[in-house]
């Protein structure tokens, strides 16, 4: 470890002096860092392949911005938490030093995550753009609460169609998020699965369906209003009748360090969610 990045949260006003605190104290260690905030994704794209680590403050949708830039670098993330739910970043803000000087000792892991590749059509075949996600991609409804009506394929052959408020595809990471508050299943982080799963149907499947690694999924717009494409929740492009959206494994990974033991996610899951006695 030789250069490490330090994002902030531009909207979490505590992150900023901390995040200048902790790249002062790599820097009196002798460590090269580079800081900025996890909203400025086209400033770190162009040094993220020099880093070594990437140190994030903020909540999960931090995490889930970084880990996007990164994945392809092979480039491993940890979270100091000034979230509100904390899911994916583990470290407390109180306890950051320890866990600099434990990663500085070489003393963590690192868990590498599924990510998804989404491509969108129109017109028959003109491509609209790509998205990679590390928690969802979201087909739902627009202003109106309207039904859409999606058809879903599953390595080209058909499944269902879902006439629903939307439908979600996740990966385990995301099985936690949207997923999960629609009545997922919640799956382990190191899986290699994809989660298919309507929201709110009406006279149509409505289980989950669990998919392998290498699936693609199509899924197709029938509605005679405005639909929307949601990718990690974090911004979203509109749909209409018609349009096609291809959704597969992306060739790269997120990786998560952690100082935790390997079994965190379980404690971490019964923690944040409230459920353990």
């Amino acid at each position: 470890m030789k250069r490490f990045g330090v994002l902030h949260h531009p909207f979490i006003p505590a992150s900023l002096p901390l995040a200048d605190e902790i790249a002062s104290y790599l820097k009196q260690l002798g460590y090269d860092t580079f800081r900025c905030s996890s909203w400025e994704e086209d400033t770190l794209r162009e040094v993220v392949g020099q880093l070594d680590m990437l140190i994030v403050l903020g909540g999960d949708g931090t995490m889930l911005r970084a880990g996007r830039v990164a994945a392809g670098y092979g480039i491993p993330i940890i979270g100091v938490n000034m979230g509100r739910l904390g899911f994916l970043a583990e470290v407390l803000p109180d306890q950051w030093q320890e866990a600099v000087d434990e990663i500085l000792r070489g003393n963590f892991w690192q868990e590498e995550r599924l990510m998804l590749e989404a491509t969108m059509f129109r017109n028959g075949g003109l491509l609209v753009g790509r998205y990679r996600a590390l928690n969802d991609v979201v087909i739902s409804r627009g202003s109106l609460a309207r039904l859409v009506r999606i058809n879903a394929m599953v390595d080209g052959g058909h499944l269902t169609m879902y006439k629903a408020d939307g439908v979600i595809v996740a990966t385990p990471t995301g099985s936690t998020g949207y997923a999960l508050a629609v009545g997922g299943p919640i799956l382990p982080p190191e899986l290699k699965n994809i989660l298919l799963i309507a929201i709110a149907p009406h006279l149509c499947l409505d289980r989950s369906v669990i998919l392998s690694e290498g699936t693609v999924v199509t899924l197709r717009v029938d509605t005679d209003h405005q639909a929307i494409l949601t990718v990690d929740g974090q911004f979203e492009v509109e749909m209409f009748n018609g349009d096609r959206l291809e959704v597969k494994s992306s060739p790269h990974v997120a990786v998560f360090a952690h100082i935790r033991e390997r079994n965190y996610f379980y404690r971490t899951l019964m923690e944040r969610l409230r459920w353990s006695v």
